[in-house]
């Protein structure tokens, strides 16, 4: 088994790896990947809380269902949202729709 500290080290280096991708990525695809690699982090950092200092509660479970699902309809509606950028546009770089908009 993992300990405390590998768990929430390893959320860590998921967390910084999604915040630096919605930050330097110009695709809208990349982008929404990192929310969704910092998303994870969080359901990890939930989860290891729950083993270690509340394993007889459920309250870690619900909390990461509900990040899930949140997580997934996130997923839908940025993906709709990049696909009308996509036939307004012509791109998914978004510097270049930064600049087109007007």
């Amino acid at each position: 088994m993992f300990s405390i500290t590998g768990l929430l080290t390893i959320s860590g280096i998921l967390f910084v790896t999604g915040a630096a991708a919605l930050i330097t990525r110009r695709n809208a695809v990349a982008a929404l990947m990192g929310v969704e690699l910092m998303l994870n982090a969080a359901n990890l950092n939930f989860v290891a809380g729950w083993r270690y200092f509340w394993p007889e509660r459920l309250d870690a479970h619900v909390a990461v269902l509900l990040v899930i699902t949140v997580a997934a309809a996130e997923a839908a509606v940025g993906l709709a949202i990049i696909l009308n950028l996509y036939r307004k546009f012509g791109t998914v770089d978004l510097e270049q729709i930064r600049l087109m908009r007007g």
